[in-house]
């Protein structure tokens, strides 16, 4: 974003012939919250209308509503708010974050905090906001949802909100235990991922798969290890995103990489997964 919110954000994704981006709206590892700057916004919502460019918002990491902790609750309801106040003004389709831990309190403490927390933000969106995709950890920890099951009590104590769509973090769901390079494994998984998260959906509306975050990664299957690594470098490997993203489930759905490296290396990513949807290797 040097340069500001659109114009660096916008060269940067020309840069890597991008068809979407994903941006921060205040410093992803801190409190503070941004105030933006209304030409930026405005130059920004201008060009999504033009080129049909797809924007998502991605929370700071800090936030966590599963906390035992009624301070950090606070603040991290303040930040999301703030995200899906500023997803809004320029125009996003989403804001990502992260489904939380419950530290050192049981998951059904950390369920419940969730549940006060999220649910008054899902009710406050209005009909032109992004909607609230939340997204799946590794599994280290106390994490509250990792696996595709964990979805189930998650989704029901926020009463399957129609807001509240789906980010797949391919990394995430791989160091969780889903063996994407087995045979039919993304099949398996995506299978289960939304007979589950669609099945509380009462408006016969699209899934709520909204967004993916294609990530290889360094380390094993059920490693619960959060670290990323460029598309095909890692364990995951090529195969399992050209079965991604050739998938009927994903046809429509914005994929965004969060890999390692400078622009060249994400430039090669982006290219990559472009050659892989087209059913190249």
């Amino acid at each position: 974003m040097a340069g500001g919110l659109a114009a660096g954000g916008l060269r940067y994704a020309e840069a890597v012939d991008a068809e979407a981006i994903q941006v921060f709206v205040s410093n992803p590892r801190g409190w503070a919250l941004s105030a933006g700057d209304p030409q930026q916004d405005a130059a920004l919502r201008d060009h999504v209308a033009q080129a049909g460019l797809k924007v998502f918002v991605h929370s700071p990491y800090l936030i966590n509503l599963g906390s035992p902790g009624a301070l950090t609750r606070k603040r991290s309801a303040q930040s999301l708010a703030h995200s899906l106040r500023r997803g809004r003004e320029i125009g996003a389709l989403g804001v990502v974050v992260h489904t939380g831990s419950a530290v050192t309190a049981s998951r059904e403490q950390g369920i419940r905090h969730v549940r006060e927390c999220l649910l008054p933000l899902l009710d406050s969106l209005g009909d032109d906001g992004p909607d609230l995709l939340l997204e799946p950890m590794a599994g280290q920890g106390q994490m509250l949802c990792a696996v595709a099951a964990d979805l189930e009590p998650y989704l029901a104590a926020l009463e399957w909100h129609p807001r509240a769509g789906l980010c797949l973090d391919t990394c995430h769901a791989f160091a969780a235990g889903h063996d994407l390079t087995a045979r039919g494994g993304v099949a398996a998984l995506l299978g289960t991922l939304l007979e589950i998260a669609d099945r509380g959906r009462t408006d016969g509306g699209a899934s709520r798969l909204r967004l993916i975050h294609a990530n290889d990664s360094k380390d094993g299957c059920g490693s619960r290890r959060d670290r990323h690594e460029n598309i095909g470098a890692g364990q995951i490997g090529t195969g399992p995103f050209g079965a991604l993203l050739r998938h009927p489930a994903t046809r429509g759905v914005p994929f965004i990489v969060e890999t390692p490296g400078p622009r060249d290396a994400v430039t090669a990513d982006v290219a990559a997964l472009k050659h892989l949807r087209a059913g190249r290797r």
